[in-house]
């Protein structure tokens, strides 16, 4: 993807797709302290276990990697591999596989709750961080088997 896309939806659909900003200056620009300091320490997670820099998605989502997908409809793009956002209501951490084959860890996290493939998080401090880093390198791994690289 081209640098300084935005979240605008593309040709092939996709509204959020990689842009030329800054991951310091997004993360400046938020106003809750504490929800930056929780990302940067969920970032340094995510960087560990993609070895990707992060970029900017859209306006708001810090993600890490990036897979192509096709579904049978055959609509295809690409979307990041694992991703955060510093939101005003919650931590989102997005985890692209979903949820389905980290029950007993998610059962192990402490509070939060989830979407599809969202994590909510409303402070790190309320989650069992060794648990969080196994979920993050589970997803990780289980986009890898899918979408080799």
């Amino acid at each position: 993807m081209a640098a300084g896309r935005t979240s605008k939806k593309t040709a092939s659909g996709n509204k959020t797709v990689p842009t030329g900003a800054s991951v310091d200056a997004f993360l400046r620009s938020v106003d809750n302290e504490r929800r930056v300091e929780d990302c940067r320490q969920v970032m340094a997670l995510m960087q560990a276990a993609t070895g990707c820099e992060p970029r900017m998605w859209g306006n708001s989502i810090i993600g890490y990697g990036e897979y192509r997908y096709r579904y049978d409809s055959g609509r295809e793009g690409d979307a990041l591999r694992i991703g955060v956002s510093p939101r005003k209501q919650n931590l989102v951490l997005y985890i692209m596989p979903g949820f389905d084959a980290m029950a007993s860890l998610q059962a192990k996290l402490g509070k939060h709750k989830v979407g599809k493939s969202c994590l909510y998080v409303n402070r790190l401090e309320d989650i069992h961080l060794p648990t969080l880093k196994k979920m993050i390198a589970r997803s990780v791994s289980i986009m890898r088997k899918r979408y080799p690289e």
